[in-house]
């Protein structure tokens, strides 16, 4: 019984120098192999560095790397506001990748009530991301309504934490005036088609602007409730309402004129995108 005893503690010290040694080995394998300087994948090394940054590239290109388009009505709706009805279009599209897209966006209003063209803008941009969620946007704005004006832009677009889609720019008119705007919406979720979207836009010029009615200041606050059914994801008819205000010294200017500065807007509309 000793001698079998003895025996299974010689095996025991055996095989705990046996590991010891192995690690040992394993150890030093791993230092040397740290100094040799490996390839980037043994694809490389078999296939050869040109022919696989030339299969990466073409995957890349095939997975997000080539240039793409989108198209959205984000707004297409009429307002009714006391007996005064007015048709509002917000649109935007991209062209690009996912690196450089070029954007265009165009929104404003029409008078249905006396047929006139109150506001309306385009802007050409070039957006790059800077983030994940994020990107930043440059280019020019050109006012057909009021006045035919030219403006430089700088601005960023993109999703803040919990999803809220905003879009903030900062315009540089060529006769200098600086103003600036936020616009930010969320999607609620009530079923699969069904979604409902508070809106909110804020408005602000670094001066007065007198040819346009405008003081420094905030100038005017939107806040809207839009809900919508989407048929398909690409067609959804909408109703709401929508509150309008403008604010500081821009309120006493627009009454003064005739205007209500304050107002409760009732709407229908569309939102479609290709």
């Amino acid at each position: 019984m000793n001698i079998v005893k003895l025996t299974m503690l010689f095996s025991s010290f055996g095989a705990l120098s046996l590991a010891d040694l192995a690690y040992a080995d394993d150890s030093s394998t791993k230092d040397d192999s740290a100094k040799v300087e490996k390839p980037w994948s043994m694809a490389d090394k078999y296939y050869g560095k040109a022919e696989m940054a030339a299969a990466r590239k073409a995957v890349q290109k095939a997975a997000g790397g080539g240039s793409n388009y989108f198209i959205m009505g984000d707004r297409l709706e009429t307002q009714f506001t006391n007996g005064e009805d007015t048709f509002v279009w917000d649109a935007q599209g991209w062209y690009g990748t996912d690196e450089n897209k070029i954007w265009i966006k165009t929104e404003g209003d029409y008078n249905l009530s006396d047929g006139s063209l109150e506001d309306a803008e385009v802007q050409a941009l070039w957006s790059k991301p800077i983030s994940a969620f994020w990107d930043v946007q440059a280019g020019i704005r050109y006012d057909i309504e009021p006045k035919g004006r030219t403006h430089a832009v700088l601005g960023v677009q993109g999703l803040a934490p919990y999803w809220f889609e905003v879009d903030i720019a900062a315009f540089l008119s060529t006769k200098g005036d600086v103003t600036s705007r936020i616009e930010t919406e969320y999607d609620f979720i009530l079923s699969q088609r069904l979604f409902l979207q508070p809106r909110a836009e804020l408005e602000f010029s670094a001066q007065d602007i007198n040819e346009l009615n405008i003081r420094a200041g905030i100038t005017n606050f939107d806040l809207g409730l839009r809900l919508r059914y989407e048929f398909k994801r690409e067609v959804a008819p909408y109703i709401g309402v929508e509150w309008q205000k403008n604010l500081g010294e821009t309120a006493g200017l627009v009454r003064a004129n005739g205007g209500d500065p304050d107002k409760i807007a009732l709407l229908i509309g569309l939102r479609t995108w290709y």
